[in-house]
Parts: structure tokens; sequence; C-alpha cells
């Protein structure tokens, strides 16, 4: 199983929090309107009222409360690779997308309620649930480019498919794992990542035995 220890941001001590953009306020609003009242209700009044700004510029921001969603999952692809797991030598590629997955669920982890009333309502909104799953095939796109695995041409799509595939099965042991360590979590991630093995490509193969690369 790939390293488990390396998860997580560091923190900066002494470094001064920003004030929060419009944009973080409509998403925190958004996500906690979804969490009280689910995601039907949901609307950009709604929205406008819990940020404490105007519905014109929650419009402006965003335009729909779809767009806002998928800025949410946006989101939490910036706080996965603001600090990718460094690469080590003779690993294998699925080890890099099992940590930026694994980080990913911990980065999610606040955030279960709301995507508890997400998995409940969404299927009963097909525009919505097309539009999220196309933002995260986008986010996977990303986790591969950033373990450095092929995601071009028919076998770089597959390889996204799978993993994306990969994930959401992982996803729902994450919902039921509460432990400190998500070593359930982890297992089940492990698990299907060893299955689609073959498809995690290196970008970069790894030079043979005795050969040398020029600097």
């Amino acid at each position: 199983m790939a390293r488990s220890g390396s998860r997580g941001g560091r923190s900066r001590k002494g470094e001064e929090a920003s004030p929060p953009s419009d944009s973080d306020r409509i998403i925190d609003a958004a996500l906690a309107r979804i969490t009280a009242d689910g995601w039907r209700s949901l609307s950009l009044a709604a929205v406008a009222a819990e940020a404490g700004i105007s519905i014109l510029s929650v419009y402006r921001t965003f335009g729909s409360k779809q767009a806002i969603l998928c800025a949410f999952v946006e989101r939490i692809d910036a706080v996965v690779l603001a600090e990718p797991p460094a690469a080590e030598a003779d690993e294998h590629p699925r080890d890099r997308v099992f940590d930026l997955l694994m980080r990913r669920f911990d980065a999610l982890r606040p955030y279960k309620p709301v995507l508890g009333a997400l998995r409940r309502e969404l299927p009963g909104d097909p525009v919505t649930a097309l539009c999220l799953g196309a933002r995260l095939s986008r986010s996977m796109h990303l986790m591969l480019d950033a373990a450095d695995i092929a995601t071009s041409g028919m076998p770089g799509a597959f390889a996204v498919r799978l993993a994306y595939a990969a994930y959401l099965s992982a996803m729902r042991v994450w919902r039921r794992d509460d432990s400190p360590d998500l070593a359930a979590t982890m297992a089940a991630l492990d698990i299907r990542l060893r299955r689609i093995e073959r498809w995690l490509r290196p970008l970069r193969p790894p030079p043979r035995s005795g050969e040398t690369t020029a600097t």
C-alpha cells in the first residue's frame, strides 16, 4: 500500500489568514444552506442572505447554484494540489494516485453532511448530476496529471475513467468510515487502484537498467 503518513498540508505558523473572498463566502454559504435545507430548496437568494451580500453579486460571481457546486469541487482540487506528494524512488504510479485521492478524502471530511444531502437529492436532478459528474471527471484528470500519469489519447482517457470509477467506489466506503486514519477507505482505495494499475502508465517511463539520461 502507498505511504499514508504524507497526506495533508503543512500549517504556516505566524501567517495571518486573509479575509475570505466573495466567491469563498458564497461557496461557504451555499454549503451551509445545503446542509440545513437540502439542495432542491437552495436558491441564489438564500445563498445571498446566508453570505450577507447582494444577490446581484452572487449572480455575477457564479450565475447558478450548479456553478457554485462546481466551484466547491475546484476548491477541493486546489487543496489537494497545493502541495502534491513528492515522488519517491521506485514507487508505483498508483502510489501517487493513492496519495492524491486520500488527500482528497481528507479535504472532504468536514463536508460529509453536505455530500450526504447531495447524494440523496441529486438523483432527482439529472442536469446537476451531469454537471457535477463532468467536473469530477476533470478533477480525476488533474489528479492523474499531478501523478505524472499519461492522460492523452484513448488509453489516457480510459485511465481517467477508471480512476474516476475507483474514486467513487472508495467513496462509498469513505462515507461510513469515521476512523481517524480512514483505514477502511485506504484499504478499499488501494484494492481498486491495484485492479486498474496496468492502465496507470507513467508520463515519463523510468530509464532502463544501465541506461543514462542526457543532461
